[in-house]
């Protein structure tokens, strides 16, 4: 089969305990490689950034998904980032013949797929992905911080750090925390 359009899907977010987890597909232009594409993690904000507005102008077309607190605590945060993997696939505007995600699980989904574990790191296609999700996601926690300012989401991102543990003592949980994770549980059970 001639791969045609394949896209890369990648996921930010599984670990934190406040905010969405978020997704995202792109399908690459083979006649416009971009240039330092690279697992989202090893690249710094500025370089994310600068890449993530790259991607948007030149690939043949990205789309986001995600799953919000609310589903990730329904259905839990593995099930929680297969939807927004779907939803993210689904809102592509070009069918892709094939889909490779960073990982070692699929969506249950009718597209020819695999899943590439460290795939962030050895496909083009899910780099890409991985730089669009985590923009997005630091975004989200970013505009939190300007509502929140006294949780440090500009820090922490959300994720489980001492400082965030003290903030919770001292603040409490807001609606957009998973309560479904340990953690908040244990700050509500308290309550």
């Amino acid at each position: 089969m001639d791969k045609q359009y394949i896209a890369g899907v990648d996921e930010v977010g599984r670990g934190p305990l406040v905010g969405a987890v978020v997704t995202a597909a792109v399908i690459l232009d083979p006649k416009r490689p971009i240039a330092g594409l690279a697992d989202s993690k090893k690249l710094s904000a500025k370089k994310r950034e600068q890449l993530a507005d790259q991607i948007k102008a030149e690939s043949l077309c990205w789309a986001m998904g995600r799953a919000e607190p609310a589903e990730i605590d329904e259905l839990n945060i593995l099930h929680a980032s297969l939807l927004a993997m779907h939803r993210a696939v689904a809102a592509l505007t070009i069918q892709p013949d094939f889909v490779r995600v960073d990982g070692n699980r699929l969506p249950k989904w009718n597209y020819a797929s695999e899943a590439v574990v460290k795939g962030d790191a050895l496909h083009a296609e899910i780099a890409a992905a991985s730089i669009l999700a985590k923009v997005a996601r630091d975004q989200e926690m970013l505009d939190l911080h300007q509502q929140y300012p006294e949780f440090g989401f500009d820090k922490h991102k959300g994720y489980p750090t001492k400082a965030h543990f003290a903030a919770i003592e001292r603040l409490g949980v807001l609606d957009c925390y998973r309560k479904s994770f340990k953690p908040v549980q244990q700050r509500l059970n308290r309550i």
